[in-house]
């Protein structure tokens, strides 16, 4: 986990510690953050114009996109895929559409079988590595440069800055990679046209190249940031709350330590 660094931290957490710090630190973010991620979701899959002058548009605002999805599908909609998501499935972006996450793999099997749940493969080994690096070093970067801005005056603001640095580290990793993640998303849900025909308009890609031709020539450049406020909402927040978690439960482990010694 990046911000913990054994030779500088005081804390002597176990590895094991450190491990399970992490692990719920994830888990409890996913949580918190999965009603944005729903939104950022249906964003990208909306080939009309996010906008309210677009009358087909079915969500244009981030605000306008809760109210309808908690009026049209009710407050657990907001956690659809939350299972898939917090195992990491790469199917997260088809679950939307369906009603259950057995449904959705079950359907989606039987229609195209077994290598559907690898779609969007591709942008997503190419997004990774520059997106986790990115993340981390900018993180670190921040770090630096919090402390050179705001010098350490022995009050404990320790939680503070892992929050900030860790929110502007998600949102400028995120924002440079983003094109990749809305590709991702669309190239999941091909072959679902009947479960996103409530939706709007769909369309069909034969691949990474095919769909990034597509939106470029029917939506525009815009068109390949569809969603991204919600998402750098999301990344900060989640990235922000990782670190801080992460951090939290490093800090209990010790003092249950401390305590027990």
């Amino acid at each position: 986990m990046v911000g913990y660094d054994p030779k500088a931290d005081d804390r002597n957490n176990s590895k094991f510690e450190v491990a399970v710090a992490g692990s719920v630190s994830g888990l409890v973010t996913r949580v918190l953050i999965s009603p944005l991620d729903v939104i950022k979701i249906r964003f990208q899959l909306q080939i009309e114009r996010l906008s309210h002058r677009d009358p087909k548009a079915k969500y244009h605002g981030i605000l306008q996109a809760y109210k309808r999805i908690l009026q049209e599908e009710g407050l657990t909609a907001f956690w659809k895929g939350h299972i898939p998501a917090q195992l990491l499935s790469i199917g997260y972006g088809a679950v939307q559409v369906y009603k259950t996450l057995q449904d959705a793999v079950v359907t989606m099997y039987r229609t195209e079988g077994p290598l559907v749940f690898y779609k969007g493969l591709a942008p997503t080994l190419i997004a990774i590595f520059p997106y986790a690096g990115l993340q981390f070093s900018c993180y670190k970067s921040l770090k630096h440069a919090y402390d050179w801005a705001i010098p350490a005056d022995g009050k404990q603001t320790g939680n503070l800055k892992n929050l900030l640095c860790g929110c502007g580290a998600g949102i400028i990793s995120k924002t440079l990679t983003y094109p990749l993640d809305l590709f991702k998303k669309r190239l999941q849900v091909g072959g679902f046209e009947h479960a996103r025909a409530a939706f709007g308009q769909v369309r069909s890609y034969r691949g990474l190249l095919d769909c990034t031709k597509q939106v470029l020539r029917e939506e525009g450049t815009h068109g390949f940031f569809k969603g991204l406020s919600p998402s750098m909402l999301k990344a900060a927040l989640s990235t922000g709350f990782v670190f801080f978690w992460y951090e939290f439960f490093c800090n209990l482990f010790h003092c249950m330590k401390k305590a027990g010694s």
